[in-house]
């Protein structure tokens, strides 16, 4: 059962019972879209609808135990309380396939910041390379949200992870549509606090390092740069 903790007289927190560690959704329409994700056969605007719809629900779960405060506001017939957010909000999407999960995340967090964080994996060795870093270096964020389709080995997120971490950020979630075992594990190791949330645990990866069964190159799809066959 969810718990409250109640912090002040006006701020609160709706639901603190997700602590670090990785939450793997389940419901049926998470499972229907992620369903489309995979099948090799889906055109790129149904991947695109897919992805936003997938990030939509996966940030309503992710974003339970945010932090709010007391407000009033007056209705057609009279006033009365209600709740506003009370955190600096921050998403930071993982260039570039984290891109195509923003705008739905903005729809739910419209005051939100975003902040972009650029990494490619170098395919002869399968790390992170970091190119793109532009967090300002004051004024962290209190609640980041990292943004990534595919948690894979688990090297872009945790690469996102210390970066967040030098940048002062006290409470970071990780959102990914599919994640492995061996990734999830990884990042478990080094961030205990970390929050993952994800669409599904998918139990290997191949010796590309590609999430099986997986759906392929999320960035390629989103952006239809899928190599001919």
């Amino acid at each position: 059962m969810a718990s409250t903790t109640v912090t002040d007289p006006s701020n609160q927190r709706i639901d603190s019972s997700h602590k670090g560690g990785v939450v793997e959704v389940s419901h049926p329409l998470i499972q229907l879209h992620l369903t489309r994700l995979r099948d090799k056969t889906t055109e790129p605007a149904l991947f695109r609808q897919s992805v936003r719809r997938l990030a939509t629900l996966l940030a309503y779960e992710s974003t339970k135990d945010l932090l709010v405060s007391e407000t009033s506001v007056e209705t057609p017939l009279t006033e009365t309380s209600g709740v506003k957010l009370a955190e600096r909000i921050g998403l930071i999407p993982i260039l570039r396939a984290g891109l195509g999960m923003v705008d739905p995340v903005l729809d739910l967090l419209p005051s939100a910041e975003v902040w972009h964080l650029g990494l490619y994996r170098d395919e002869a060795t399968a790390k992170p390379v970091r190119y793109y870093d532009k967090l300002p270096p004051k004024r962290p964020v209190d609640v980041a949200i990292i943004l990534d389709p595919m948690l894979a080995t688990g090297g872009s997120a945790m690469a996102a992870l210390m970066t967040l971490r030098e940048w002062g950020v006290k409470q970071v979630k990780v959102v990914a549509l599919i994640a492995s075992r061996e990734g999830v594990e990884t990042v478990e190791a080094q961030f205990p606090e970390a929050q993952i949330f994800v669409a599904t645990v998918d139990p290997v990866l191949n010796d590309q390092k590609f999430i099986v069964p997986g759906l392929g190159d999320a960035g390629d799809r989103i952006f239809n740069t899928v190599d001919p066959e």
